[in-house]
């Protein structure tokens, strides 16, 4: 992915701002950038794994395009190698010490795969845009439906459309609302510590996860869809009779079971919580295009980099803190919680039929530096999925109880 120095301003603002003409500021500079500012600081060499960890690309950089069936072999890659690792000082007789740092590894790497398959695959099959007939996307919506516990496919489709409508949109109709209100206990006007104490205690909480997945197991294997749950039921009865006969019924438990479950559904709670903010009164009461705008964000992991220090040892000791957080912090909400294109959520919510979406990452640059042509506010953006989740808490805290109406 070649790239060059920036030649123009980035057209974009940012979350946060309180009031719509704060929010309106655009054309800033790409000295504000920090995406800008990775390509000017740093190596062309590096340039592409930044793209990738931070969901935007340098000013400048070409597009390498991919399909959408490779989404598929990186889910199922990212799965089976995880599982393999997570496998591997559990079924070794005497494993050595440093094999359980496989372990942690195996189980990151299977949920991002997870990840993947509900954000990216499971998703847009329901929007018809992963494969070129809309029964083989409900074929394999279907499936991975019934085989991860997610909800009935045609259910979920029927729910997502009314998501991507703005009359429904942060409604008592709305997939989303109905998750944050209903299954994370967040209220309009709550107090944003009180949000997050909530959010922290549901992370943790055997009774939150016990419930999301009965949640999950009657949406997915008991709709009473016949074949559909004959399908989800086969599957996992036969891998538990396997494991059991095998005497492997631990190892499945924590190899596959425990990202199925407990990990996914907590990566599920941080991401749902940074895709949508609630914008004020007077955009949700016009419920247009506007409100479409300011009620999505893209969400890019990473910080700006240090500026070049006269002193040796504080520009070393700088850059090696800012690398620690990059290769830490960021990576893992990258990989567990970020997946796919998860950072670009509001492109998809201006441009939910696009095929692009395989190019996520330039095809929402382009869409913003020609003005996202159709509708009449520019993106918004943040940088970190906790400082984003952040202000999100905060607009849900500054919203009135009667704002969320059906």
């Amino acid at each position: 992915m070649p790239c060059r120095k920036p030649g123009r301003a980035y057209l974009m603002t940012f979350v946060g701002p309180s009031t719509v003409a704060e929010q309106s500021r655009v054309s800033i500079k790409y000295q504000t950038d920090p995406r800008a500012q990775m390509s000017e600081r740093l190596p062309a060499v590096v340039q592409p794994f930044l793209t990738w960890l931070t969901a935007r690309p340098a000013p400048g950089e070409t597009a390498s395009p991919r399909s959408a069936s490779s989404f598929v072999v990186s889910a199922l890659a990212w799965m089976l190698v995880g599982c393999g690792l997570s496998l591997c000082p559990l079924l070794l007789v005497e494993p050595p010490y440093l094999a359980w740092l496989l372990l942690p590894l195996g189980l990151l790497a299977t949920s991002c795969g997870l990840g993947i398959f509900q954000v990216i695959i499971f998703h847009h099959c329901s929007h018809g845009t992963v494969f070129r007939t809309r029964e083989r996307n409900r074929r394999v919506g279907r499936l991975i439906s019934a085989l991860l516990l997610f909800k009935r496919f045609d259910d979920y489709q029927r729910e997502h459309m009314l998501h991507h409508s703005p009359k429904k949109l942060l409604t008592e109709e709305d997939e989303f609302a109905d998750f944050v209100l209903g299954m994370c206990g967040l209220e309009p006007g709550m107090p944003k510590r009180e949000a997050w104490r909530r959010i922290g205690t549901n992370l943790v909480s055997p009774v939150f996860h016990s419930r999301f997945l009965l949640r999950r197991v009657r949406a997915s294997l008991f709709t009473g869809d016949k074949a559909h749950d004959l399908v989800g039921l086969t599957a996992w009865g036969a891998l538990l009779l396997v494991a059991a006969a095998t005497g492997t019924l631990f190892e499945l438990s924590v190899a596959l079971v425990l990202p199925v479950t407990i990990l996914l559904q907590a990566a599920t709670v941080l991401r749902i919580l940074c895709e949508h903010r609630f914008p004020e009164a007077d955009l949700i009461s016009t419920r247009d295009r506007a409100f479409v705008c300011h009620a999505t964000t893209g969400v890019f992991p990473g910080v700006s980099p240090p500026e070049m220090s006269a002193s040796t040892v504080a520009s070393v000791l700088s850059w090696a803190i800012w690398w620690s957080k990059m290769l830490t912090v960021h990576l893992f909400a990258r990989i567990f919680v970020l997946v796919g294109d998860a950072p670009c959520h509001d492109f998809h919510h201006r441009r939910p039929a696009t095929r692009r979406w395989t190019d996520y990452i330039h095809a929402r640059q382009e869409d913003l530096e020609a003005g996202s042509p159709g509708f009449t506010s520019g993106y918004f953006e943040s940088w970190g999925l906790f400082q984003a989740i952040d202000s999100n808490l905060a607009s849900l805290a500054a919203t009135a109880r009667d704002a969320i109406r059906h």
